[in-house]
């Protein structure tokens, strides 16, 4: 096995590891349901990760360099408010996914805190990243107080998240998407 395909099948099975976690949590999901998703056959699961644990840090890591693309690609648009406008775009783009499923690292974080394995500090730390990029938006923009309108922004989409998927209701976030732009808008 070539050093290309060991990559490709990790590779696989993180991501794998990331749709399957979001979809049915880290309790109930198994090597199996990952290796499933991923096309793998379950023994080979073992050679890549030796437990459900390491498959979770791995989807964290996988968390990670989607949001490091995601925020790379934001900053090649002109203002710090078409940044934070394209971020809000990006999580209401993701509406119906949301809504059955909720927020992909918000319920994984949920989850993750009731455990005692310290996976709930690799995600928050992910999470900060996110958070830290919202308040330099903020920043740049002049304003003093960026880490409170970062935790505000980033709070009232959680919140939009959380009751999309309580209500399964993807016009829940939609609405909210559209007040937080308007918002950004609004501190211009």
């Amino acid at each position: 096995m070539t050093d290309s395909t060991r990559a490709g099948k990790r590779e696989r099975l993180a991501g794998a590891a990331v749709r399957v976690l979001h979809e049915q949590g880290a309790e109930k999901t198994t090597l199996a349901d990952i290796a499933r998703a991923a096309d793998v056959p379950v023994g080979n699961v073992y050679y890549y990760f030796k437990t459900k644990d390491q498959l979770i840090e791995a989807a964290i890591e996988e968390h990670g360099r989607h949001l490091d693309s995601m925020l790379e690609s934001f900053e090649r648009l002109g203002t710090p408010h078409d940044r934070l406008k394209a971020l809000i775009r990006g999580w209401t783009e993701q509406r119906d996914l949301t809504a059955r499923h909720g927020c992909p690292t918000g319920t994984l974080a949920a989850e993750l805190d009731k455990r005692d394995d310290g996976l709930d500090r690799s995600l928050a730390k992910v999470m900060g990243r996110l958070l830290d990029w919202i308040e330099g938006q903020f920043a740049a923009t002049g304003r003093e107080d960026a880490r409170e309108l970062a935790v505000a922004l980033f709070a009232a989409y959680q919140g939009a998240a959380l009751l999309t998927n309580t209500f399964r209701d993807p016009a829940l976030l939609e609405t909210e998407g559209r007040r937080l732009e308007r918002w950004i808008d609004s501190l211009a």
